[in-house]
């Protein structure tokens, strides 16, 4: 991608960007590379990305889909990892394919693009306090198995 960058910009990331704009509520801010890496191609200042800050009731709206939609479509998920809250207690996972978001339309796409959600509360707080904050929205966590015995 990078070595043809004029048709990125002009053809791709405008499709991905309507996709973004779809599944958020709102426009894609465009977040540049930072560094340049030779094995990927990569040069500093080349859209990478693109990044949403949702607050209040969108916010809400999206975490609601997010968990009652999107989670459930998504092919072998067994639950979040516990791993991804940090020790602000701030949550971070990924979604691999964005077709699982009822506002695409599997037909009408041509890129499969991925997305990492990050959840911030309003207070930094212990990931233990965090992880019950979390079940209370109804955040599905993968079950962990200690060794030799059966999941209840």
């Amino acid at each position: 991608m990078a070595t043809n960058m004029p048709e990125f910009n002009e053809k791709i990331l405008p499709l991905i960007s309507a996709d973004f704009s779809a599944i958020t509520g709102q426009k894609g801010q465009e977040r540049p590379a930072r560094l340049s890496i030779s094995g990927f191609k990569l040069r500093e200042g080349i859209i990478v990305g693109l990044k949403v800050t949702l607050r209040g009731a969108r916010a809400k709206k999206f975490l609601a889909k997010v968990i009652g939609i999107v989670l459930p479509r998504v092919r072998d998920f067994r639950g979040i990892k516990l791993s991804g809250i940090d020790q602000q207690g701030n949550l971070t996972f990924g979604i691999k394919d964005h077709v699982v978001f009822p506002e695409i339309i599997l037909e009408k796409t041509r890129f499969s693009i991925g997305l990492e959600v990050t959840i911030v509360p309003n207070a930094s707080m212990d990931p233990k306090v965090a992880l019950e904050f979390y079940r209370e929205l109804g955040l599905p966590f993968e079950r962990t198995v200690e060794k030799n015995k059966k999941i209840s």
